[in-house]
């Protein structure tokens, strides 16, 4: 049996579901793109190639071993993209919760199937179909759980907005100890340097205290205060528009004090390494152009 346990973002990690790039599929067409970035590069012809993708994600793998982490790996299927991860189901505590994805995602549920059955049955939950919630858009804090969401009228308009209200009283009622705070996020449908499509697009922990933020990705100034308040303004890192593009602030902890990175990330690295984090660098730039990066191909599933 696997015995999951995930409290925040930086506990030292023992168990990860890394994505895979295999047999991704071709391009998408147009009306196919999930993104507004996805389809800036579908338009430019610079979507991203399989082959590199590949060795993108093998990069991340090899840190894993140099970490000692078990590494699991969804089950092929033919002609998917199976890079992120993070979208079809997270862990808090010791619960497995599987999200309610876009439908035609469902299938890479399926291929992560055998290591859900590793896991008690009793602490595997879906929420009804009403509720919307990717694992990009829950970020935990210890006895916090950060969501992000988009209160938006129209909301249902928006491809890019995945956490619904009903998201957020989800996890308030499943987790009725913890303290649930919503933050409603920018969304564009076209321009992908004013889209925060997960919270963790402009937003997420490292270290003990510290924490990579994007302001302008918070439609409410009070919700980015909130922030400010309670990790203080001197120990958030302020990415530009810019930066938030790139994807800075999706990077992944191994542990308190050891980020993966991406390797053209110098303004960031350099601020990481001055508070005595140990970053590994790794290429994932042409993964990035999906609007995706380090945290969104990555299932956490134990850290201590």
């Amino acid at each position: 049996m696997l015995k999951l346990n995930v409290k925040n973002e930086t506990s030292r990690l023992r168990a990860v579901v890394l994505g895979t790039a295999i047999s991704n599929g071709p391009t998408p067409t147009e009306s196919e793109a999930y993104d507004p970035k996805s389809l800036e590069h579908i338009k430019a012809g610079t979507y991203p190639v399989e082959a590199d993708m590949v060795k993108e994600m093998q990069a991340v793998a090899n840190v894993f071993e140099k970490y000692q982490v078990k590494v699991y790996r969804p089950e092929l299927i033919e002609d998917c993209n199976q890079i992120f991860t993070r979208d079809i189901a997270f862990v808090i505590d010791d619960v497995f919760i599987k999200a309610n994805i876009l439908p035609n995602r469902e299938e890479e549920l399926e291929a992560v199937q055998y290591i859900i059955d590793q896991v008690n049955p009793e602490k595997v939950v879906r929420p009804p179909e009403e509720v919307h919630i990717e694992g990009g858009d829950v970020m935990l804090w210890n006895n916090h759980i950060f969501v992000g969401t988009y209160k938006g009228s129209d909301y249902k308009n928006y491809i890019t907005a995945r956490t619904n209200m009903a998201g957020v009283q989800y996890l308030k009622d499943l987790f009725p100890n913890k303290i649930v705070k919503e933050f409603d996020l920018v969304k564009s449908k076209i321009e992908p340097r004013d889209n925060a499509l997960h919270l963790d697009c402009c937003f997420q922990p490292v270290g003990k205290n510290k924490g990579i933020i994007y302001k302008s990705g918070f439609r409410e100034e009070s919700d980015y205060m909130y922030l400010v308040d309670l990790f203080g303004k001197e120990n958030l890192f302020h990415i530009t528009r810019d930066e938030m593009y790139h994807m800075n602030s999706n990077v992944f902890s191994i542990s308190e004090d050891v980020v993966i990175s991406e390797k053209n990330f110098t303004r960031l690295n350099t601020w990481l390494r001055s508070i005595g984090i140990t970053v590994e660098e790794v290429p994932y730039a042409e993964i990035a152009k999906q609007e995706g990066l380090l945290r969104c191909s990555t299932m956490p599933l134990i850290r201590d």
